[in-house]
């Protein structure tokens, strides 16, 4: 490992990492919660025939919002380790923009009970010395 070695590696160029985190991006916890209520599932499952997905869009897992080629590939997806874990992420309600918000400090100040402190005794009295 030489010195032209060294010097031919594409370890340093940041160009490469970039494009490969924006093209494995996936759809989020949040977004895919709103996809699995029973009201949006009907629309994932009954997709028109897409010529530019794969499987023609018929196999597509909601949960994982993935498109699988054969009926046979989902079905295998659907028993998968991956498929599962996804499952128990989806089952905690996701992080809204309220809990955000109080985690810094933006929110509502949590004062108590409305009304505040009562006192229970007369004013203080001094004593003359």
């Amino acid at each position: 490992m030489g010195r032209l070695r060294r010097s031919r590696v594409h370890k340093g160029i940041r160009d490469t990492y970039r494009k490969n985190r924006t093209r494995n991006y996936t759809r989020d916890l949040d977004q895919i919660h709103d996809d699995v209520k029973p009201e949006n599932v009907e629309k994932f499952k009954n997709q028109p025939l897409d010529p530019d997905k794969p499987g023609l869009g018929q196999n597509y897992c909601v949960e994982c919002a993935r498109h699988f080629i054969t009926e046979d590939a989902f079905k295998e997806h659907i028993r998968g380790k991956l498929h599962k874990r996804r499952l128990k992420k989806l089952q905690e309600d996701p992080y809204t923009q309220a809990e955000a918000d109080a985690a810094a400090g933006l929110g509502k100040p949590d004062n108590g009970k409305r009304g505040g402190r009562s006192l229970t005794t007369d004013d203080v009295k001094m004593d003359d010395q």
